[in-house]
């Protein structure tokens, strides 16, 4: 039998969002071992808490952040050291924000909701709010979403009223994210990241589906070995 897996919680936990209780859930669903989540509020990473103790890291919904910089610089963490990453909902949005400032060098990307007045409005108002919507994606052939749901589409819930500024989508095309989900209005919903064991972020929340989600369960399977990976290395 193995023993949990830990999967840190990047965000603040607040009992009147769903996806907060959701979450849990969803992972343990997805996972016959069972998994240990533990919460890591944003301004905690900023005062330099470790994430190297977990096994994968999810940026959860419900911005704002008690610590913008906080939660990107765990998103950095986990793309640049590997670490098994699902962000979802404001997780995608702060996904975009921490590839822009790191990989893109622009450093001034940010969030209008929180900086209405942001050199470079990376994240802004969706022409139509998704609250409490249910739509279809189309995945990218090759992608990971594309083989985790082993279908070349689903349709999945949204609780955001924020995405990506078209203005900024082609930078976001042009490096090594991969847009890995299209909504009918050829939007982008999903992005992954090549060369790494798990990196992805969508702007719908899978752990909102009622039985266990395919994306989740590969998550969870890339954590897994992560962690059966750091065990060899320390036997």
């Amino acid at each position: 039998m193995h023993s949990a897996i830990r999967v840190g919680l990047l965000g603040e936990f607040k009992p009147q969002q769903k996806a907060h209780h959701a979450i849990p859930r969803a992972l343990a669903a997805a996972s016959e071992d069972g998994v240990e989540t533990t919460w890591v509020s944003t301004d905690s990473v900023e005062k330099g808490a470790s994430l190297a103790e977990f096994d994968g890291l999810w940026c959860v919904p419900g911005m704002p952040y008690r610590s913008a910089e906080g939660a990107i610089s765990a998103i950095r963490f986990a793309r640049t050291s590997q670490l098994p990453f699902l962000g979802t909902s404001a997780g995608f949005q702060y996904t975009l924000i921490e590839y822009a400032r790191h990989v893109l060098g622009l450093t001034e990307a940010d969030h209008q909701k929180t900086h209405p007045r942001a050199a470079i409005p990376l994240i802004v108002p969706l022409g139509c709010a998704l609250a409490g919507v249910k739509a279809r994606v189309r995945f990218t052939g090759g992608s990971l979403l594309r083989n985790a749901y082993r279908a070349a589409e689903s349709t999945e819930e949204y609780h955001c009223s924020f995405g990506l500024n078209g203005r900024y989508r082609r930078l976001i095309e042009s490096g090594p994210l991969c847009v890995s989900a299209l909504d009918d209005q050829d939007e982008i919903r999903a992005v992954e990241m090549d060369d790494h064991p798990f990196f992805v972020a969508t702007l719908f929340q899978p752990e909102m589906a009622a039985a266990p989600n395919p994306l989740v369960g590969a998550f969870v399977a890339a954590c897994r070995r992560r962690a059966r990976a750091l065990s060899q290395v320390a036997s």
